[in-house]
């Protein structure tokens, strides 16, 4: 049975990975472009982590480690531009969002790489409907214990980086009517979920070597779980978000994810009630098909109440915390979203009710993430 090293790391550090399209530039359906992306890029010295994904017709970046989320926005900043100038040689388009609006998962092609043969040689058609496009968000833990604490605690605000992130209204050429259509993907994984309740480090551990011995799991990497410790990186991944329609966004999501971690680490609060797990895929569910006006059940007997006014009531509590880190306008920005009650999921959706063409609405999307300001209130270019 193979025992996890957990990896200490620096606390409430920060790194951030996105996944992205790749599209042609004729009708904005994804394309098998990822080779051709990564050879050019290859053949200049950028130091940045830029891989390939499951499906050809994806890329995935990702950050250092930081301590702000404002240096974390640089590099983004920075990766991004080298990504453009790369696409545009090659007269490809890049964007965010959770999921493209019309493209069929049966022309999608497997990447050829070991670890996506054995998930496409297991899941079958599933691989290929995977191409989907999240954020994940790490944050930085001393030890195992510590991981598996802040894991059990922020599984109860999934549901507000849902809302926050929702960016999948479309999906195989529908309005699927959710704010995240994305997840549903992920749902079809037998591992999916949460983490079930172990209390420490060596709980998880026990854990794992059952689901090995068992031959379910060869590792962490086999649990497509919402949010899950990451013990060769020392830290707690979230897995729950869209990719977001601007890079900005992404570094805002990062923002929350550190006041809550901090306002967690600060505090010696017992382990969520144990009705979370009652309430987890219901809570879940509401965040993706509602968005902000989704009913959550508060796992405390508090009862129920609008997901918004749930994070705004959170954003209260961290705002100690997001004073302390720095983070005011960060903290400010998270706010001013939640007040205007849109996703990005609504500004595709405009779009396509003034064009009538879901090749407009992606193409609206690469223009925003490939050269839109990062700045709050970015909006769809025409």
């Amino acid at each position: 049975m193979t025992m996890l090293d957990f990896t200490p790391s620096r606390p409430l550090t920060l790194g951030v990975e996105l996944e992205l399209m790749i599209l042609n530039r004729r009708d904005y359906n994804l394309t098998r472009g990822s080779d051709d992306l990564l050879s050019l890029l290859d053949r200049k010295q950028h130091g940045f982590d830029i891989k390939p994904e499951i499906t050809q017709g994806m890329i995935e970046i990702a950050t250092a480690v930081h301590e702000t989320p404002d240096t974390l926005l640089d590099e983004l900043q920075a990766i991004r531009q080298c990504l453009v100038t790369a696409a545009e040689k090659l007269n490809l388009g890049l964007a965010g969002g959770g999921s493209h609006p019309f493209q069929h998962w049966d022309d999608q092609r497997i990447y050829p790489k070991e670890r996506y043969r054995l998930v496409s040689e297991l899941y079958g058609y599933l691989a290929k409907q995977f191409t989907v496009y999240g954020q994940h968000i790490h944050v930085g833990c001393p030890n195992g214990d510590w991981a598996v604490r802040l894991t059990r605690h922020l599984a109860r605000f999934m549901p507000h980086f849902v809302a926050l992130s929702a960016s999948s209204p479309f999906y195989q050429g529908v309005d699927t009517a959710f704010q995240s259509s994305r997840l549903t993907s992920i749902n079809a994984f037998p591992l999916s979920g949460t983490m079930p309740p172990v209390e420490n480090w060596g709980a998880f551990n026990d854990y794992f070597g059952q689901m090995q011995s068992l031959g379910i799991v060869a590792s962490i990497k086999d649990f497509y779980w919402d949010i899950r410790p990451k013990p060769e990186y020392g830290t707690v991944e979230i897995r729950i978000c869209d990719t977001p329609l601007t890079i900005d966004t992404a570094a805002m999501l990062a923002a929350y994810a550190q006041m809550l971690a901090h306002h967690f680490f600060a505090s010696d609060a017992p382990f969520p009630d144990e009705r979370l797990a009652l309430t987890y895929n219901y809570n879940r569910f509401q965040a993706c098909r509602f968005g902000y006006d989704g009913v959550v059940v508060i796992p405390d007997g508090a009862g129920q109440t609008l997901l918004l006014e749930d994070l705004l009531a959170t954003l209260g509590q961290v705002q100690e915390s997001a004073d302390t880190l720095g983070l005011a306008h960060w903290h400010k920005r998270l706010r001013d979203r939640a007040l205007k009650r849109r996703t990005d999921s609504h500004d595709l959706r405009d779009i396509y009710r003034e064009t009538g063409s879901l090749s407009e609405v992606v193409r609206r999307q690469s223009q925003l993430w490939m050269y839109a300001s990062d700045t709050p209130g970015a909006t769809m270019l025409s």
